[in-house]
């Protein structure tokens, strides 16, 4: 089969299309054979050892969609011939918080892509857990709704965003900001958007945000209210024009920092607006099987930029590189139209 596979940590230069044999599922596991895979920020992350692959080479990529062609031992959930989406999170599944439910707290936790081999092959082979039948979607969303909806749910959720009241998502256009931005529109709340591009904030506005800003600018005064729940992902550029975009009592729920690992907090704000802070990384099995439901029912709909081939991986880098995109990129792996 043809994989991309990281030789070395220097960047998307590092990925490299190798012909290998395909994998085996052993006991409990599945192989699917993927019709589209996307990508996303990780897979440039772990290219630039940020952080850096278990082993070389290795093989990135958390989302996906397929049909399974071959079952381990044991599996009684599915069959071959089954379509499915891929759940990229990882776990031991026999642990006391898997067993609670609570695979995210799991001592071996993972991402798919980043602690083991991913998406970014023409088959993978994942645990039985890892698989929910596949939405009655077109294929290019069904293989890239996985990791970012699946984290701006859990955002949500643990938030505790109810229906009217207001959402601001800082960063439109990447796969978290986007999905989040499509979920808090399903749960019922009133969404605003930032970014640093004009045609983005159109974006947003025409697909139904009640208000856009420059992620640049002093976006808490020019924003028409203030949220009840922020979602972060950029971190020191912007954090803190959310603090002070956040009503009194609100939560600042953040998966990410892109704009570097550090940020500082005038603590008086912080207390005095009784603001709660929340980090939120990844969700556990039953997250992905609620979100998938949402895509499934039509409340949420992810959001496709552009589909590209699969030898067309360093162009689809490129792009989300450049910060170009409004969504997620997906990749055309096998023989599956990129519509329902």
């Amino acid at each position: 089969m043809r994989a991309w596979r990281l030789h070395d940590t220097v960047g998307p230069d590092g990925y490299h299309l190798d012909d290998i044999d395909p994998p085996e599922p052993g006991p409990g596991q599945v192989r699917v054979a993927l019709r589209v895979a996307s990508i996303n920020h990780l897979d440039l992350w772990v290219s630039r050892a940020l952080p850096a692959p278990p082993s070389f080479p290795h093989i990135a990529g958390g989302d996906g969609a397929g049909v399974i062609d071959a079952l381990g031992d044991g599996v009684t959930t599915v069959a071959v011939g089954d379509e499915v989406t891929i759940d990229p999170s990882l776990s031991c599944g026999v642990c006391p918080a898997c067993l609670a439910g609570d695979s995210v707290y799991c001592p071996s936790f993972g991402v798919l892509g980043e602690h083991a081999s991913g998406t970014l092959a023409e088959q993978i082979v994942v645990s039985e857990r890892q698989v929910v039948p596949r939405p009655p979607i077109a294929w290019e969303k069904a293989g890239s709704y996985g990791l970012a909806f699946g984290t701006a749910y859990r955002m949500l959720r643990r938030a505790d965003l109810r229906a009217g009241q207001t959402l601001l998502v800082i960063g439109t256009g990447g796969g978290v900001s986007t999905a989040a931005f499509q979920i808090g529109r399903a749960l019922g709340a009133d969404v605003m958007m930032t970014s640093r591009s004009d045609d983005k904030l159109a974006w947003a506005m025409a697909n139904g945000a009640i208000a856009a800003a420059r992620s640049d600018g002093a976006f808490s005064k020019e924003l028409p209210t203030k949220a009840h729940v922020v979602v972060e992902s950029v971190g020191p550029a912007t954090f803190d024009q959310s603090m002070r975009s956040v009503r009194a009592g609100g939560c600042i729920t953040v998966c990410g920092s892109t704009s570097g690992p550090k940020v500082e907090i005038t603590v008086p704000v912080l207390f005095f607006k009784q603001v709660a802070i929340l980090g939120s990384t990844m969700f556990d099995h039953a997250e992905f099987a609620e979100v998938t439901r949402l895509v499934a029912t039509g409340r949420a709909d992810p959001v496709v930029d552009t589909v590209y081939e699969f030898d067309q991986l360093p162009e689809a880098l490129a792009r989300m590189d450049a910060g170009e995109q409004i969504g997620k990129l997906a990749l055309r792996v096998g023989d599956a139209p990129t519509t329902t």
